[in-house]
């Protein structure tokens, strides 16, 4: 029998042998600690790359520069992963809510449009999170 126990920052694992797991993430380097929460699996990280590719890339760039062809009519511009400064401007968890609730989410442009299929599939949200912290060169929390 398999019992699992959530409480804020804690997850108790209990089976017959009455082992306990804590799995409380530490803060990432944004201050963020429910982001690094979700376990990234290599599925998600495909997911992620195939999502990435068809819907990200139309405005953000295959190479996330913010120079996607979508890009061209959009004001403001999409950022530039690739910059360290825009980097430093964002949360972990700011980067998963916009990806699935949109720019207007966190008081980013409302041209981003939300994922609200991904709602329901954290480890492909933490794996386009970690995309994007990797397109700018940071590494990530896990």
């Amino acid at each position: 029998m398999l019992l699992v126990v959530l409480t804020p920052g804690l997850i108790v694992v209990g089976c017959s042998s009455h082992k306990q797991t804590d799995t409380s993430a530490s803060p990432n380097k944004s201050g963020s600690s429910s982001a690094s929460a979700v376990m990234i699996t290599p599925e998600a990280r495909q997911r992620a790359k195939e999502i990435f590719s068809f819907r990200c890339a139309a405005c953000h760039g295959l190479q996330g520069r913010g120079d996607g062809p979508g890009a061209a009519r959009l004001s403001p511009k999409p950022p530039n992963f690739n910059d360290s400064s825009w980097q430093q401007t964002i949360t972990d968890d700011e980067i998963e809510k916009v990806i699935v609730y949109g720019g207007a989410a966190v008081g980013k442009s409302p041209a981003m449009p939300a994922n609200t299929d991904l709602q329901n599939d954290p480890a492909v949200v933490a794996a386009l999170r970690e995309m994007i912290r990797q397109l700018g060169g940071r590494s990530t929390a896990k």
